[in-house]
């Protein structure tokens, strides 16, 4: 069985979010204009979040951990958030060090665990 691809782009809805692709070394005036970007997809997304690819940023580092802290001040700050996607598992091991926690594309949120079901047994109760 087989089926065929629809021709143009993928649908896209208003809660699709806008995707970020930082590569290669980030020089003060490229951390500028990626801090702008942020900015001016998120004005455009219904969303309130911004992908942020960093799979073509090479090894991690302190320059890239800089790098992710200032998009997501920036991000912050004109009402949104950076999830980031295709991170190196170093990277989210020295910015667990660092003490910074991004949402990550495909992993699933951390929430409170579950409450478990606790039952009494009193004395004299019968049995199922």
């Amino acid at each position: 069985m087989s089926s065929v691809r629809p021709r143009g782009l993928p649908v896209v809805d208003a809660m699709t979010p806008a995707v970020l692709v930082p590569a290669g070394p980030v020089t003060q005036d490229t951390l500028t204009r990626l801090c702008d970007d942020v900015r001016a997809l998120l004005q455009r997304s219904a969303a309130g979040v911004v992908v942020c690819d960093v799979g073509g940023l090479g090894p991690p580092g302190l320059g890239t951990v800089d790098l992710l802290a200032r998009l997501q001040l920036a991000a912050v700050r004109a009402g949104g958030r950076i999830r980031l996607r295709d991170p190196d598992p170093a990277l989210g091991a020295l910015l667990g060090l660092v003490g910074l926690r991004f949402e990550v594309e495909g992993q699933a949120e951390q929430r409170e665990p579950a409450l478990g079901v606790e039952e009494a047994v009193e004395p004299g109760d019968p049995t199922l």
